[in-house]
């Protein structure tokens, strides 16, 4: 008998929920565009400015984009992250 290895590649995927001062949203989404591990960027109406889609490859790694990256941009008063749960895609 043969058997096959199936690996299967998962990455840490994170929303995050953005709220930004009013009149920055163009700016804040241009810089989330141009950053490793950012997939998708959204305005958003409701409670929340910004919706980014962030993947890495690992949790730590996802952990550091969103505390020392997204969070620190100028004009971002605060972040809610929703962490995606691994094997439930």
């Amino acid at each position: 008998m043969i058997y096959a290895k199936i690996v299967v590649n998962t990455m840490a995927t994170a929303y995050v929920l953005i709220n930004c001062e009013l009149g920055s949203e163009e700016a804040i989404i241009k810089q989330l565009k141009g950053m490793d591990g950012v997939k998708e960027v959204h305005g958003t109406f409701g409670a929340y400015d910004i919706l980014a889609k962030i993947e890495s490859s690992t949790v730590e790694a996802l952990r550091e984009t969103i505390t020392w990256k997204i969070r620190k941009i100028e004009k971002i008063r605060s972040t809610l992250t929703l962490m995606g749960i691994e094997g439930q895609t």
